[in-house]
This record gives C-alpha cells, structure tokens and sequence, in this order.
C-alpha cells in the first residue's frame, strides 16, 4: 500500500527525470577587434542569454578576443567559459576547450554578424553532434541583390535545417523568403549590440574630464571610408588590382563624403557653442580623422574640437557617449552602443556597407538615418540641430527605439530558450 508522501515522491522523481537536461550553450561570435562594432556583438548576446537562459553555461567560440577584449568579458560575465580552437582536418576540434565546449553544449548559436562568416563551423557542429543550431541577428545578403539571385545552394541548405535564423534587419528576412529558406523559425532580432551595456566609467570620465567635454555639450563625430582598408590593417589575399580598386574607390568619395560630416560638426559648433569629439570606431579611422574631419574645419571650430588619438574599447566609447549630446556616424555601431545608452544618434550611411542601414528603420529611426549619397551637408546639419534642441524629446525617442529592439530580441530568445531545452 502506498502512502500519500510515498506517491507524491514517486511523482516528484519521475518529474525530474523527465525534465530536460541542463545543458551548456556554445555562442560562436567576436570576430575581430579591430572594430569596436565586432567587438559589442558578444557582450550584447551574452547579456541576452544571462537574462533569458539564466541557467545555462555559456561556451563562447571566438575569432578574436585581444586587445583587452578578452578581460572585459570576463569582468562582465565572470561564469562565461571561453573555448579557443578551431575544427582539424578530422573534423574534430583542435583544443581540449572546443572539445569539452562541443561535449557539454546541446545548441550552437552563430552570433551577430555582418553575415553568415562561420557558416562551415555550424555545419561541422551539426555533422559531429545532430545538435540543433541558429543564427541569432545575422545579416543575409543574397549574391546578386539587383537580380534578386537566391542564396548559395550550400548557405540554403545549411540555412534550411536551422532552428531558427533571426536576422538583425528585415531586409534579410526578404531575402530569406525569396529564397524560400525553410528554417524551423525565422525572425527579425536587432543586433546583439543593442544590448550591449558593458560600460567603463573611470575611463571615459578621465577622458572628458582631460578634454573639457561637459555633459550634454558635444557631440561625436565617426568617419568611415568606402571600403575598408584591410590590406593597411591585416594581412589579405587581396591582389594588387583589388587593392586599386578599393583605393579608388575610397579617393573618389572620401572628401564629398567628410565634407558633409564637417558642415554638421561647423553648425554644431558654431550655433551650440559645445564642442565635438572626433574618434574612430575601427582603428584605421584613427588615421582619417585629421585629414577629412579635423585639418579642413575653420580654426574657430577647430579650438572646439577634441581628437580621440588611440583606439578604445566599446566599454569607454560607451562611458562617453552616454554623456554626448548627440553620436553622428559614417559607420553602424557607434550609433547603436550610443543608443542603447540613451544618447541620440545618426547614421550616414554609405552604399558600401551593404543592407544593414535597414534596421534604423526598422526600429523607428529612420528619420535619423541617411544616405551619403542622397543626403546634403545642410540637411544633415539641420537634422543634428533639431534633434539637440530637443533633448528631452529625443532622449524619449532613442528609448523607445532601444525598447522596442530588445523586445524583439526578448521573442527571438524565446525561441533560442525552447530550442535549448529541446
């Protein structure tokens, strides 16, 4: 005869070893860290999955993880396990970390990134686990976008047994079902760095402090040229005729280009009297600012104007921006680690950096976004200057922006969570 407590233990019992296992997750992210950009992607996923997978260990399989970046995720997520390494001819991984990560872990998640870059290291997870997989705010080009050509055969098919497959615009979600991508889910979830909030205060108030730039009274200026340079960064496979057309390319557009930015630093400055904060958010950047931002201003402007003079991590950019009147940018991330603070920012967006301007709006931001080549110095300036005169309300309008972004990647994640618990 069984007893009341006896029954309930025995239902409690069975309970649990029907519950699904606790396993880890592996976060294939930090791509390079010459780019602050790359570098906000992690740290906003990881935040992502402590709120959302509280329970679960975190492997994260990086790229790249130098120049400081390494000790600032683990200050920020002191449980998260790093798992260098990569796959051997064998198909196995090369390190006893990227092996305990594969052991341990019952999901892959490819993290935000300007496309699908680890796509042959989701394939060989899924080859040597069966494991389920994702890509969580990816953005997905198409090989033709003017011939609305579909994805690379091999890109589909990976792309077909995925999960799920959030995409951070939703011009990648388009371009998925003109593909006809058969994902189990498929979705819109902004950029993991709209989460990012890592900040590093003593830095970035040291920094002000030295340069005079007062809370709510500068703004930051960010350059960019056509097409990176990373044959002046890294060692490519570039030949010397890609090499030319990529300088030619750059030559071509980068004083019509700068000329605009500084017609908003000149009416900033001039018709505010606060100052503007010249900074990079890739290291060649630091090389540009003086010839296309800072030696042609008038000299007036010029004695309001500070010159970021080392490249920085996304912690401090994010410690100073919070405290910036507005964030003005040829490149995309700035924007977003100012926003995700609270800070209003532009976006100038230039062809070349492909369909990832979509988001802006997509997130209700649109009317700060802009096209460098439809876009006029004067209307950008006017642009800057509206939204500065109107500080509280477009302190309102970032937030909500920000809030509505992350609550797409709250649903995303909620997909992420059912599929790691199977």
């Amino acid at each position: 005869m069984f007893t009341r407590r006896a029954l309930l233990g025995a239902a409690l019992a069975g309970a649990a070893s029907a519950a699904p296992t606790r396993k880890a997750v592996l976060l294939r992210s930090s791509w390079q860290t010459v780019n602050i950009g790359d570098i906000t992607h992690t740290p906003g996923v990881l935040r992502l999955l402590d709120q959302y997978l509280p329970e679960a260990t975190v492997y994260l399989w990086p790229s790249s993880i130098d120049r400081g970046v390494e000790p600032m995720l683990r200050r920020a997520f002191p449980k998260l396990k790093i798992a260098q390494g990569a796959i051997g001819d064998d198909g196995e991984p090369t390190t006893p970390e990227l092996r305990e990560a594969f052991a341990a872990s019952s999901l892959f998640i490819h993290g935000s990134a300007a496309g699908i870059s680890a796509q042959n290291h989701m394939r060989q997870w899924h080859e040597k686990t069966s494991a389920p997989y994702g890509c969580f705010g990816v953005t997905v080009t198409l090989s033709s976008e003017a011939a609305s050509t579909a994805l690379d055969p091999k890109l589909k098919a990976l792309l077909d047994g995925a999960a799920f497959v959030f995409t951070r615009e939703t011009k990648s979600l388009e371009n998925l079902k003109s593909s006809n991508v058969s994902a189990r889910t498929m979705g819109f979830a902004p950029d993991g760095t709209f989460s990012f909030d890592l900040r590093d205060d003593p830095a970035g108030d040291a920094f002000r402090k030295t340069n005079g730039l007062e809370h709510g009274k500068f703004i930051a200026v960010i350059p960019r040229l056509r097409l990176t340079p990373y044959h002046l960064i890294r060692q490519t496979n570039y030949t010397e005729a890609e090499i030319q057309r990529r300088t030619t390319i750059n030559d071509r557009h980068k004083e019509e280009d700068h000329a605009k930015l500084r017609e908003a630093i000149v009416a900033y400055v001039r018709q505010t009297g606060g100052k503007a904060l010249l900074c990079p958010e890739m290291t060649y950047e630091l090389d540009i600012i003086d010839p296309l931002l800072y030696h042609p201003l008038p000299a007036d402007v010029k004695a309001k104007t500070v010159r970021r003079q080392s490249f920085w991590l996304p912690d401090e950019a994010a410690s100073i921006y919070r405290h910036a009147a507005a964030v003005v940018s040829s490149e995309c991330h700035s924007p977003i680690i100012a926003a995700a603070q609270g800070t209003p920012c532009m976006y100038v967006h230039q062809p070349e950096d492909g369909i990832k301007g979509q988001m802006w709006k997509d997130i209700g931001l649109g009317d700060w976004y802009f096209d460098i080549e439809q876009a006029t110095g004067p209307a950008i300036a006017a642009r800057l200057l509206d939204i500065t005169s109107r500080a509280d309300e477009s302190k309102r309008k970032v937030k909500a922006a920000v809030d509505f972004a992350r609550g797409k990647q709250k649903e995303g994640m909620k997909v992420v969570r059912e599929t790691w618990l199977g």
